[in-house]
This record gives structure tokens, sequence and C-alpha cells, in this order.
């Protein structure tokens, strides 16, 4: 029996519990070592985990508005971390980013710069200052430093693009992994998902979130890093492989000249399942210059400081001190799968393509890889393909193809791992996905249900009611989201990259002049909204439409003009109407003191 309150018992609590996950593991390999079929491992351990998350969910249900909105702000430093980390890995960093670099090289390590980088942006410029504010949600804070409805509006519509955007690329990877784990077609397995993502966040919001977020990154961490480490060390690589990372590149580098490439022709592609890409580097704009790495880094800055289910994770620490000690905990966490992205890319690559290894299939005949298991098993997912081009009955370079997201969950049954380390991979993807989800439902249910329905629509609401609203909302944006999802209009990554950049065009200068600048008023802080967002969606509409952008903005850094555009705007209002009272302007210098009570106090 622990003493004490549960607060003071979590490292025992997560203790205990890490232990009972490693031994679920160690059980699942003894039962695939009787005879237990890769299916029944690949349900048990999706399974289990999500009804331990359900469990832990159901535990922290809560009738207080306080609680469900941000945790009793009483959540510990380290644990916020563990938690803020789980939220920002979603299924994108997880089961798609090792994917984009696999395929387009160095140019996608942009992402690990802009979002790893974008966590000072956070530290130094407004989590700890949000904190201090004392707010529920993003437009919470927009609502009250700008003052009116109509802020507060533009800050919900902003918050529930880029949120929404957001959370169908992570239902997506949860129907990938469930329609793979559970043997059910994708459009299904979608709205398994979504029921799953739901347990976790529908009764205890912000509490319940908080704690099964804590639990999915222990499982997701686990199931990144055991598979890197066990696959370098079955390579001859080393077993701490990140030191080796520009050797084994120029490995690859050197058996993609020495097998030759033959460029597909369109009649080739033609037969190629949509969605999959070939198996050697595929140059694109994303690295072709420098100015291209940089922008896409850039705008992955700026929309991680924008993006509202990031700060509301800092709302739920007990003081602005241990916001900011947040963060550093934040960065540390993400740092470990981060920096091991690359790799598992690299030692996917080499297990494929290199014949010194018992794994290598270029050069085997294409009868004999279609006939292998882990093939067999993909090829029915729709994210492997091979096609005999040529005519020689032999594999080349250019005659496999595989989905990015195959590329993560995939890696350990063509490493020859034992198929325990792919029901883990497939749990650590969901876990990803879902402790995401999570945390963008929640933004999107919670502005919706506090900033709009109890502060504009009916500010008499009582809590049970409030709190009614916001739980139905979860369910309906939910199944909206996993709606859009079943339609793949968009890939995982692609998603989410512009989530950033639609709450980056938005949100960003509002937020950060909101904290630094008294001068910026009301009227500015619309303009910037809405301007922002309205200038980045038609830029990226007329991109996708056949646009040639300028400047070398593209698709994937529109957020970089409607930022600007939100900038101009926002300043140039702000500087043509009148200044904000007093009070506002005397509010603004309290935010940046970092100690003493906070803003909002008792008013929510």
């Amino acid at each position: 029996m622990m003493k004490g309150n549960f607060i003071d018992n979590l490292p025992k609590v997560y203790g205990i519990y890490t232990g009972g996950f490693i031994a679920f593991i160690i059980i699942m390999a003894i039962g695939e070592q009787m005879g237990m079929t890769s299916k029944a491992i690949g349900i048990c351990f999706v399974a289990f985990t999500v009804a331990i998350y359900a469990i832990i969910g159901y535990m922290s249900r809560t009738m207080a508005a306080d609680a469900y909105y941000v945790a009793g702000r009483q959540v510990p430093t380290v644990f916020n971390g563990m938690a803020t980390a789980a939220d920002w890995m979603s299924g994108a960093s997880f089961v798609a980013m090792a994917g984009g670099i696999y395929f387009k090289g160095y140019g996608y390590m942009a992402l690990l710069v802009g979002w790893t980088g974008g966590y000072v942006l956070v530290a130094s410029l407004l989590a700890p200052y949000l904190r201090k504010f004392g707010c529920y949600t993003v437009p919470d804070f927009i609502g009250t430093r700008y003052g009116g409805n109509v802020s507060r509006l533009m800050a919900v519509i902003v918050l529930t693009v880029a949120s929404f955007t957001y959370v169908t690329a992570q239902i997506n990877a949860t129907g990938t992994i469930a329609s793979v784990a559970l043997d059910i077609p994708f459009q299904y397995a979608v709205y398994v998902g979504l029921v799953s993502i739901l347990l976790c966040s529908m009764l205890g919001g912000m509490r319940g979130v908080t704690w099964t977020q804590v639990a999915q990154y222990i499982v997701l961490i686990i199931a990144y890093l055991l598979p890197v480490f066990w696959i370098s060390n079955k390579m001859g690589a080393g077993f701490f492989p990140h030191f080796m990372l520009a050797d084994e590149v120029a490995r690859i580098g050197e058996l993609e000249q020495q097998f030759g490439f033959v460029k597909n022709s369109a009649a080739d592609l033609a037969n190629v399942p949509k969605g999959l890409a070939g198996i050697t580097k595929a140059h694109s704009a994303v690295n072709a210059t420098p100015w291209a790495f940089i922008s896409l880094a850039l705008a992955m800055m700026m929309g991680t400081a924008s993006l509202p289910h990031v700060m509301m994770r800092y709302f739920t620490t007990p003081s602005v001190k241990a916001a900011r000690k947040s963060v550093g905990w934040s960065l540390f966490f993400i740092f470990l799968l981060y920096s091991s992205a690359p790799m598992l890319a690299t030692l996917s690559k080499l297990s494929l393509i290199d014949p010194t290894l018992s794994t290598g299939i270029i050069g085997k005949s294409i009868a004999e890889v279609q006939a292998i298991d882990w093939y067999q098993n993909w090829n029915q997912a729709n994210l492997m393909f091979v096609s005999d081009f040529n005519g020689n009955g032999t594999l080349e370079l250019n005659e496999f193809f595989m989905g990015g997201k195959a590329v993560v969950l995939a890696t350990p049954e063509i490493a020859g791992l034992p198929y325990v380390i792919s029901g883990l991979v497939a749990a650590g993807g969901m876990a990803a996905a879902m402790s995401t989800a999570d945390g963008l439902i929640l933004a999107i249910a919670n502005a919706l249900s506090h900033d709009l329905y109890y502060k504009i629509i009916d500010p008499k609401a009582e809590t049970a009611k409030r709190l009614v609203v916001a739980r139905v909302l979860l369910v309906v944006i939910g199944f909206a989201g996993a709606t859009i999802a079943a339609m793949e209009i968009q890939g995982i990554l692609g998603s989410v990259i512009w989530a950033f950049d639609f709450a980056m065009s938005g949100l960003f200068f509002p937020l950060v002049l909101g904290v630094w600048w008294k001068r910026a008023n009301k009227e500015g802080a619309i303009a910037g909204m809405a301007l922002g967002l309205i200038s980045g969606t038609a830029y990226l509409v007329w991109v996708r439409t056949g646009g040639s952008g300028f400047l070398g903005i593209t698709q994937l850094t529109f957020g970089i003009f409607g930022s600007a555009v939100s900038l101009v705007s926002m300043v140039v209002v702000s500087l043509i109407t009148s200044e904000p009272s007093a009070a506002t302007q005397k509010m603004v210098d309290e935010v940046r003191v970092p100690s003493g009570k906070t803003i909002l106090g008792k008013q929510h």
C-alpha cells in the first residue's frame, strides 16, 4: 500500500508500470517461442496497451473544471516533460519521419532541427509567460490579453484549423497500425484508433490525458530505441550506432553506385500502388537548396511555438519556474527519439540493399523476394510492391517500392528480429499517435467549450454543463477527423507539416507580440490572425493547384508567407488604431515578471 497522495507516488507508480510492461514483452517473447502466431502477438500488444491507457483515463475521471482543463495545475516538471514529449512525438515523428528521411535524404533532417529548435522559442518567448497568465487555453490568453469576443473567436478558428489538420494525420497513423496489427481494412481501422483515443481523454480531460501520455511515452520510447540498438548490434554498426551514422550513410552511397540506378518510365510507375516510393533516395525540392532546408526548419520552429496543444501542456505545471523547467525536460525526452530517427532510416535501407547482410534483397530473384513472409504481409497491407520491369527476373534498385509508413513498422521484420519486436513497435506507434491525438482533440474541444460556449455563448453555464459540452465536442471532432483520415487526402507527414504552417500563419505573432509588445492591440491581433491564416491558406491552394511559388516558399513552408503577412498587418493596424488601455499594458508588464500570482487568478 502506497502512502501519501498520487503526485508524491508518481515515480513508484510509473516504475511499477514500466516493470509490468517489460514483463509483458517477455511473456509475448515466450509465447512466440511456443508457437503463438504473429497476428495474435500484434493483437495482444495493441489491445493490452490500449486497455491500460483506457484504465488510466477512467481512473482520472473528473467533474472539476480546473482538473479537466489544466490537470489541477499540479503536474511535476519531469512528468510534464514526459507527457509533453508524448504529446509532441506524434505518429508523424514515430511512423513517418524516419520514412521521410529514408526517401528524401538529409533535407528532411530540417524537421528534426525545426521541431527540436522550436522548444527554444517556446522556453524563451512563451511558455513561462502564458503560465504566469494563468489561462486554460490559448484563445483564453488571446481573448483576455487583447479583449473582446472577436479576437477570442479568431484564435479559436485558427486553433481548430491547425489542430484538426494535425489530428487527421494522427488518426491516419493509428488506422495504419491497427489495420496491420488487427488485419482489418484501413477505412475501419481509423475508427478503432478513434475509439482508443476517446477512451483516454473523454472522462478525465487534461488530467486523464496527462497521466495517459506519461504511460504512452514509456511505451513509445522503449518501442523506438530497442529495435535501433538491436538491429545496429546485429549488423555490426555498434551497440550505440548514432556515432557511426556518417559511415553508414557513406556505405549506402557506395551501394547505390555499385548497383546502378535506372530511372523508371511512366509506364512502369503507372503499375505502382499509390503512395509508394522507390527504394533509392528521391531528391526533391525539400533538399534542393540551403534555403529550402532553412525555410522548412524555420517554419517548423515557429509552428512549434504556435501549436495550442503544446502550449496547453505548460498550463498544467504548479508554477512559472516549473513551466520553464518542463520545457528542458521535454527537450531531453524528445531528443532520445529524434536523435535515433536518422539512424533507423539508415539501418532500414542498409538491411534491404547491403548484399553482405542476410536480409539484403537487391540482386535476388523476384520470385524469391515475393515469397518472403515479411514482404507478403506488407504487400497485403498495400505498403510494399515489387515488379520485374526489365524482365530479367532479378530485383533491381528501381524495382522495389515501399510506403513511408512501413519504414519504421516493417524494419524489425526485415532485419530478422523476433516478431515480438514488431508487435512492440506497433504498440509504440499506436502510443505516439494516440498521445498526440488525445492532446489535439482535447485542445479543440476545450477551446470550443471554454472559449466559444462558456466565454461567448453562455457565460453563466454551470461547470457540469460545460464539461458535458466539452465531452460531446470530443466525440464529434474525433469522428469528423476519422472520416477525413479514411479518405487519405494527404500523407501523415504532409498533413502534420501543414498543421504547423496553419498555426504559425495565424497565431505565432499574436502570441509573441501579446507578451513582448505592449502596443499590440485588439484590432491588430484580429487583423494578424485573420489575414495571416487567409493569406497562408490562399498561398497553399495556389501552389497546390499549379501556381509557382516565390522566394523558395513551397506548400510545406507556406506558413512563412502567412506569418509574414500576419506580422505586417498586426504592426500596421496596431499603430494606426488606439493603444491598449493602461490596465492592459500593466497586465503585460506583470506577465513578464517570473514570480507572483497568476494574472487571471480565479476568473475561470
